[in-house]
């Protein structure tokens, strides 16, 4: 059995409807789960994060385990701190003035960047505020925004406030594209919603629902065919799935760094401006900002960047930052288009054993089935989901609850085996068996 493999699509045989691509010898055994991780080229990667004994983490999409070189970078720069002091931030084997830049050019290969178009710093919010203030340009006649109603409510809240500042009514100013289902977005819907009115676009590049992809292709193409700027909420896709945002000609992106990258809980934000954008003046001007030759002449002219760093704001976060640097490493290494592969394998694996396992209990599979729409998650739908998802932690399988019926299952590509997902979709049948969730409300916890 060979990784590079096409798939053939069939028809889904479990409740629910939608295209299948099924991996020629598929077998609901364990030892077909141990085949698949001996031919793993990634599997070494798996033995460089802290994997807690006995417990199966199904959780990546929502934060990343620590990884050894996550944990050696984060150490490094304490010791650059305790050796230099100030000096850390021009000493050392990764000057901290330079560090924001630096990650910037170790991600750019994953979204598909030149080296200067990505800067690290903020957080996603933080990001999409400096991004809305600078590219939203209401007019006369054009001063909407369109956004949809599936998209991560953080998103909504600050296109929302980024409209009052300019006195417009977020009912009446930001447009957002309807669902057909509540799962999934038709791009022919969002096309349709490029009037004259839109003045800028902001979209996910995968649902963080049921872990659609979006054809931010096409998208981009029909919105600067209107003349609208449009920019991606990348937070589920970057370092799950390979971007090409410049080739696109994507105005801009912002996305997290604690979920597929393992940043760590808090870790900085990452942020993309294409170099046609470069002369614009950041909406939120801050020091960090300026032309680095130009920082601290501490003058009252603002020098912008010739980068991406111009869409800085204040002192990067080094500490929150210095864990991804390790991190990144690892990505450089296996490649993310190697990345995706086991990816897609272990997602189509999970839905065939789902398929194969727990026909008839009531659970419904809420992503998509073709590999060329599906993220690194995948959505099972069941009304006793809630109770469902504590019942799994209870037997160490970590899931992540999403209203209103949603389980989701993140297996990641550098630290999660074939063997973990049949041992989760055997502990599913485990509970459904014996009701196990009975034992709990079917209510979520505070952090779901």
């Amino acid at each position: 059995m060979g990784w590079g493999r096409d798939l053939q699509v069939k028809k889904s045989g479990l409740e629910g409807s939608g295209e299948n691509m099924d991996i020629n010898n598929f077998m609901s055994t364990k030892e077909y789960a141990k085949t698949l991780d001996q031919e793993d080229p990634l599997v070494s990667y798996r033995e460089e994060f802290y994997l807690n004994p006995g417990m199966i983490y199904m959780d990546g999409n929502s934060l990343g385990l620590l990884s050894k070189r996550a944990e050696k970078s984060l150490m490094k720069s304490l010791e650059d701190w305790k050796k230099y002091g100030i000096d850390g931030w021009t000493e050392g084997a990764e000057p901290w003035f330079y560090f924001s830049e630096r990650l910037g050019e170790l991600s750019a290969p994953l979204v598909g960047a030149l080296e200067d178009e990505v800067i690290m710093g903020g957080s996603t919010t933080a990001n999409l505020h400096q991004l809305a203030a600078t590219f939203f340009e209401p007019r006369a006649g054009r001063n909407k925004i369109l956004a949809d109603e599936l998209t991560f409510p953080s998103d909504i809240y600050a296109l929302q406030s980024q409209l009052r500042l300019h006195g417009l009514d977020p009912s009446a100013h930001l447009v957002q594209v309807k669902s057909q289902d509540g799962k999934f977005l038709e791009e022919d819907d969002i096309i349709e919603e490029m009037n004259e009115e839109i003045a800028l676009i902001v979209l996910p590049t995968v649902l963080y629902r049921s872990g659609q992809i979006i054809d931010m292709e096409r998208l981009t193409k029909e919105a600067h065919a209107r003349g609208i700027m449009i920019g991606f909420d990348a937070c589920h896709s970057v370092g799950a799935i390979p971007h090409l945002f410049d080739n696109w000609e994507v105005d801009f992106a912002f996305w997290c760094n604690y979920k597929h990258l393992n940043g760590g809980p808090g870790c900085v934000a990452g942020l993309y401006v294409n170099r046609k954008h470069f002369a614009r003046k950041p909406g939120l001007a801050g020091w960090f900002g300026s032309r680095k030759d130009k920082q601290f002449a501490m003058e009252h002219t603002f020098t912008q960047a010739n980068s991406a760093g111009a869409f800085q704001i204040g002192t990067p976060h080094i500490l929150s930052m210095a864990p991804l640097l390790g991190s990144l490493e690892m990505f450089a290494e296996a490649g993310i288009e190697q990345v995706r592969k086991k990816s897609l394998r272990l997602t189509q694996y999970l839905m065939d054993l789902i398929q194969s396992e727990l026909t008839g209990y009531g659970f419904e599979i809420g992503s998509p089935r073709h590999e060329s729409k599906r993220g690194g998650h995948i959505i099972l739908e069941h009304p006793e989901a809630a109770r469902i998802c504590k019942a799994l932690k209870q037997e160490a399988i970590i899931p992540d609850y999403r209203e209103p019926n949603m389980i989701r299952l993140a297996p990641v590509a550098l630290y999660t085996s074939f063997q973990e997902v049949y041992e989760t979709v055997q502990v599913l049948k485990k509970i459904m068996d014996g009701r196990l969730y009975e034992n709990y409300e079917n209510k979520r916890g505070i952090i779901a």
